[in-house]
């Protein structure tokens, strides 16, 4: 168990002490997970901890058992005493969890009781983040538990102050931001998590390439692919702000637009046949609008309903794409 110390004695029985101080092991955890090493893996078990040495009055806090989640709410709790009630959410963090709600309703009210949480703390006040309010219908738990859900901050680190002045939500508090070094730490897992399939893909697409127009070229159209990937993943997430358009696959296929430029320019596109132009300049942005798409999940500015319209509009078209980008290439060699 992550942060163990020991047992806490309760009307319900022994509750988990944890540490507020990360080691070494939890900073290398969080690293890994970043890049998408173990990512699927990355939990704690679900229940009740204690921070500190809380007793029935001191508050309690819900998160999720994504161990990220948990070590940044434990260490932002250090030097108080607060009953931490983490929730099942199958290593999801609180927002992504909300969207698909295992950080919902039914949860919060089946892991109160299973905590005996009432039994545990003399006050009925729960406090979440914010950005698990889309999951959580706080009447519903107040109706099922008799917890009032209080929405506290986005952030785990403004909770000290949350905490010291009186329990009251600023402004500030509620303002989600997304820098330019917020977006680069989101970057790595989405780079990792597309490698694998970008192998397989440019695997194919050299011994097709290879069989109808030789290995250099062929060499030429995996490094064109690879490019739009990382157009995908990389360009889009940190120059967010800049491109435009409010769609995420629309800034993807901007910004593989723009690499089909560039890639016309460097790789001697003036010299390609005009089947092979236009299936460069269909392909790279859709593969880059798919990969920039993959990118809502991990930002602040999507709700469920507006990714699963985008998709519906911009998958379709990516498809189309690259079917006229295949068919351009067959015609190329025959015509």
């Amino acid at each position: 168990m992550p942060g163990f110390l020991g047992w806490r004695a309760t009307a319900v029985g022994r509750v988990a002490e944890i540490a507020t101080t990360l080691t070494f092991g939890d900073l290398l955890g969080r690293w890994k997970a970043r890049w998408g090493i173990g990512r699927m893996s990355y939990l704690v078990p679900a229940g009740l901890y204690a921070v500190g040495t809380p007793t029935a009055d001191d508050p309690v806090l819900v998160t999720a058992n994504y161990k990220m989640s948990y070590d940044i709410v434990r260490q932002a709790l250090s030097g108080r005493n607060a009953w931490l009630l983490v929730l099942e959410t199958f290593g999801i963090n609180v927002w992504c969890a909300a969207g698909k709600g295992t950080f919902g309703t039914d949860e919060l009210v089946r892991r109160i009781g299973a905590t005996g949480l009432a039994r545990v703390v003399s006050h009925r006040r729960l406090i979440l983040p914010i950005l698990g309010a889309p999951g959580v219908a706080a009447h519903e738990v107040t109706r099922h538990t008799g917890f009032a859900v209080l929405y506290a901050t986005i952030r785990a680190t403004d909770l000290p102050e949350y905490l010291d002045n009186g329990m009251v939500t600023t402004q500030a508090m509620r303002e989600q931001t997304f820098s330019f070094r917020e977006r680069l730490a989101l970057v790595p897992v989405e780079v990792v998590m597309a490698q694998k399939p970008t192998v397989v893909v440019c695997v194919v697409l050299f011994l097709a390439a290879a069989a109808a127009a030789g290995p250099v070229n062929a060499l030429f159209v995996i490094l064109a692919w690879f490019g739009a990937v990382l157009a995908g993943t990389v360009v889009t997430p940190l120059l967010l702000p800049v491109i435009p358009g409010p769609s995420f696959a629309f800034k993807g296929a901007v910004a593989g637009l723009a690499w089909s430029i560039l890639w016309y320019l460097v790789a001697g596109g003036a010299g390609w046949g005009r089947a092979t132009v236009g299936a460069a300049f269909l392909a790279l942005p859709a593969v880059s609008a798919f990969y920039a798409l993959n990118f809502t999940g991990s930002t602040p500015f999507t709700s469920r309903s507006g990714v699963k319209k985008e998709m519906r509009l911009a998958i379709p078209a990516m498809g189309c794409a690259l079917l006229l980008a295949g068919g351009a290439c067959l015609a190329g060699l025959f015509l």
